[in-house]
Order: C-alpha cells, then structure tokens, then sequence
C-alpha cells in the first residue's frame, strides 16, 4: 500500500480536528459488507475521527447502528454521521465529556433510548500529550489524562453492563506504548497500559455472562491525535521508522475491532490485536 507523504502540520487543541488534517486520515472500508453485525448496536467513543471514524462506518456497512460520543469537535462528528449514513446506516451523536460517570451513564441512556439495545461497546475515546518533562508535569493535566483515558472506559462499561447480554462484546483501545513505552509520552502510556489491564481482568470477571472483552493496540496510525501531539517538525514523515517504512491508515485498525466485535472472533476473550506496522511486542 502507497500511502502519502505527511508533511509538517500541527494544531494546539486535543483533541484535534480531522477536518485539518493533510492527508486526510483514511477511513474507507475496503470490502463489501456481508452482515456480521445486522441487527446490533454499537456505541463507539471517541467515534467523530481517526480510528473511532473508520470503526463507525465500517460497522455500519457491516450492519450495525451507530452511536458515536464524543468531546467537542462537532464538525468532525457530523461529517462522520454523514458517512454512516451514506453506508445506510443511522448515527446518533452524543457530544460531552466522558470523563464525568454522570455523563458516561448519559450517554448509555441516549443510546438505549434511541436504539432500545446495546450490543458492542467500543472504549476508544481519549487524549494525549507529552510530557518529556516528567518531573514538572502539571497535577491538573494528568488527572485530565486519567479522567479521559482510564475513568471514562469503567464509567461506560458499567453504565453499559445492565444492557449487554450474552454475545455482546466490549473492545477497549490501548495503543503499542503499553508494551513498548515512549519516554515522551509517560503519562499516555500509563493510561494504555490501564485499558489493558482493565481488558484483560473484566474478560475474567464476565465470561461466564458470556460478554467478550478484548483490546486493540495500535502502533502509529494517522489520526488527529497526531498534529494534536506532536510539533509539526516532528510530524512531517510520521511512522516512516516502522518495519513496513509508514504511518497505517485509521481503516487498516477498523478491521481489528470488526474481528472482535463480530462472531469471527467468537472464541476471543482477553486478548489484543496489534496493528502496528510490524513491531513485534509482548502479547
């Protein structure tokens, strides 16, 4: 796959803003949908971009009606609205902060509302900075960091767990920086590392409901939390020091979670998938 040279870009919000972005992030499935998920309901945060996009309407071609939340960013969640519908698909969009459990349980009861049932929970939503300067990291920005990337996934889970029944499943992102670590992004990987504990240990806690949890960790995929991070010089060639020499594409880790989601992965349950680009890390 020839994917186009990323020059220097940045932006100062996080998250940041797909809309932005040059390239634009690709998100298009690749493949006819055959209905792994017709009749299911997934609720995907942090659904408005990036890999949350490509989840969003992939599973909509694949059947699924769709529920994104998300922070703020309102043109980018609109315009993947627009792309599920154009699969056929319905999109319910739920604006606010998920790092509150009052807006977590919100955002359930929007989705039940609207749909009436819950199927597949998607825990994708977070944000990201550096902190190269570990010692002087400011308290307010770490809890940010833990109330975005690690509260939000248990506040969603248990405000969805009154609804999932047998079959359904629960797919947590965590990213390659949970095996590897990144000495510039301590905090992030901190967080990561916790999503996939979390998976790991409620897999345990709920097969015998027979409700599936797994996680996904991506490597370096061009998505706003890039410009939103990084200094554009930094940027410019983003994922070029990967074993397949780039960045992957939000749609080549859609997949991932569609295996999961789907009965394709019907025999998995506390395990990760890595699109990464080839780095071999510790399952």
């Amino acid at each position: 796959m020839n994917t186009p040279e990323i020059p220097a870009q940045s932006q100062d919000s996080m998250p940041a803003d797909e809309y932005k972005m040059d390239p634009a992030p690709d998100y298009a499935p690749r493949h006819p949908g055959v209905g792994k998920l017709r009749d299911k309901v997934a609720l995907i945060t942090g659904g408005d971009s990036g890999i949350g996009r490509a989840i969003s309407v992939l599973f909509a071609r694949e059947g699924a009606k769709i529920a994104i939340a998300y922070l703020e960013e309102d043109r980018d969640a609109k315009e993947t609205q627009r792309l599920v519908e154009e699969e056929g698909g319905t999109c319910l969009l739920i604006p606010g902060d998920l790092g509150t459990k009052d807006h977590c349980e919100a955002t359930v009861k929007a989705v039940i509302d609207e749909y009436g049932q819950l199927d597949v929970l998607i825990n994708n939503g977070a944000q990201q900075w550096l902190d190269e300067d570990f010692a002087d990291l400011a308290e307010d920005k770490i809890d940010r960091m833990i109330a975005s990337n690690i509260k939000a996934y248990m506040f969603t889970t248990q405000a969805a767990l009154p609804y999932l029944k047998k079959g359904a499943a629960i797919i947590n992102t965590s990213s390659i920086n949970a095996f590897a670590g990144k000495g510039s992004l301590i905090t992030y990987s901190m967080t990561r590392g916790a999503s996939l504990a979390f998976s790991r240990s409620l897999a345990g806690n709920l097969a015998d409901k027979g409700i599936r949890v797994n996680s996904v960790a991506p490597g370096p995929i061009w998505t706003p939390f890039i410009p939103g991070t990084l200094p554009a010089d930094k940027v410019e060639n983003f994922g070029t020091d990967t074993p397949l020499g780039r960045a992957g594409q939000p749609w080549e880790v859609a997949t991932a979670y569609l295996f999961l989601a789907s009965s394709d992965g019907s025999y998995y349950t506390g395990q990760t998938l890595h699109p990464n680009g080839g780095k071999v890390v510790g399952a």
